[in-house]
């Protein structure tokens, strides 16, 4: 593991604790209040999307193998459809 692949690890693990912060802030205090002028869900987008660049970058610098990052990406949404009820409205449950 090189230098420059570490330190993408240390702030893709940065980014993640930054959105658990997010999304515990989303759930505590809905979506629409805000702190310094922000609404918690712009924090919410902001910090995701940080973590999409820092997820891109650990697929560019080799540290994951972006089609096996797909296909773990792809099993997870077959799961998710299987076995939980975020797509029940797609399938006509409501």
């Amino acid at each position: 593991m090189t230098e420059i692949q570490k330190e993408i690890m240390a702030i893709a693990q940065e980014e993640c604790a930054e959105v658990v912060q997010a999304i515990s802030k989303c759930f505590r205090f809905g979506f629409d209040s805000e702190h310094n002028g922000i609404t918690n869900h712009q924090r919410l987008t902001e910090e995701i999307g940080d973590l999409l660049c820092m997820i891109n970058l650990l697929m560019e610098k080799n540290v994951i193998d972006e089609i096996q990052t797909q296909k773990a990406s792809y099993n997870k949404r077959l799961k998710l459809e299987k076995w939980s009820n975020i797509f029940d409205d797609e399938k006509g449950v409501h």
